[in-house]
């Protein structure tokens, strides 16, 4: 584990929490096969699969290997997301850019007219959640510290190695861990140091910005061990 931070600042704060959740997934992710990283538990889980196989219409990535992505809409799950984005004042047309749905279906949720039957969450590999939080992590370094050039959709070359993954993943978090650790206080109020194309980043202070990074790093990992749980109880269970 890091060394402790010194003092009580936010930044320190914030390093502190991910540097525990980091090395608490390390620990969980010891040890994983691809087998295991490919598994779907249920029917039509989303996963990393050849482009030619995807069966996502959004399905992502740069290279043979892509990432799968459902049809445009925002599940019910996320609803409270988004209440939380406009409470913070960001735009409905910023809303529906961000989840890729028109601006009456954002209108709609905020409303809770409850027209339209929302689609259920999707079940994913743990594959899918080392390819979501890889793209995220790479794409925020980039449009933070980077030139802001680079679509983060296309800056990972998805793989079904596991150990491949995990390597290039690793690399991505510590280097954007690293950027985090040089940003001063003054910056951690600034509106829109984050560019990050997908999600509010443009419309909040990075502070508020690295807090969601943190919950989105652990609550991902939190269903990676789930998964490598179920896993082992699966192999137990036919064993």
């Amino acid at each position: 584990m890091a060394a402790s931070h010194a003092g009580r600042d936010r930044l320190g704060l914030l390093l502190e929490q991910f540097d525990q959740a980091r090395e608490m997934a390390r620990v969980r992710l010891a040890g994983l096969g691809d087998e295991e990283y490919l598994w779907e538990p249920v029917p039509g889980c989303w996963s990393v699969r050849r482009r030619d196989e995807a069966t996502t219409p959004r399905a992502f990535g740069p290279g043979e290997w892509v990432l799968d992505l459902g049809a445009p809409d925002i599940p019910a799950s996320e609803y409270a997301e988004v209440a939380r984005q406009a409470a913070g004042g960001m735009s409905v047309d910023r809303i529906a850019a961000d989840w890729s749905v028109s601006v009456a279906r954002v209108e709609e949720v905020l409303a809770h007219t409850g027209a339209v039957e929302p689609d259920e969450t999707a079940v994913t590999t743990i594959a899918w959640r080392l390819g979501h939080l890889h793209y995220a992590f790479a794409g925020s370094w980039e449009w933070t510290f980077g030139p802001r050039r680079r679509d983060p959709k296309l800056m990972v070359d998805f793989t079904p190695s596991a150990a491949s993954a995990l390597e290039g993943f690793w690399a991505a978090v510590d280097r954007w861990r690293d950027s985090v650790a040089t940003v001063t206080e003054e910056q951690l109020d600034t509106v829109g140091l984050s560019q990050y194309p997908y999600g509010s980043d443009p419309d909040e202070p990075y502070v508020s910005v690295l807090s969601g990074a943190n919950l989105e790093f652990i609550h991902h990992m939190a269903e990676v061990a789930l998964l490598r749980d179920l896993w082992r109880a699966r192999s137990v269970s036919s064993g």
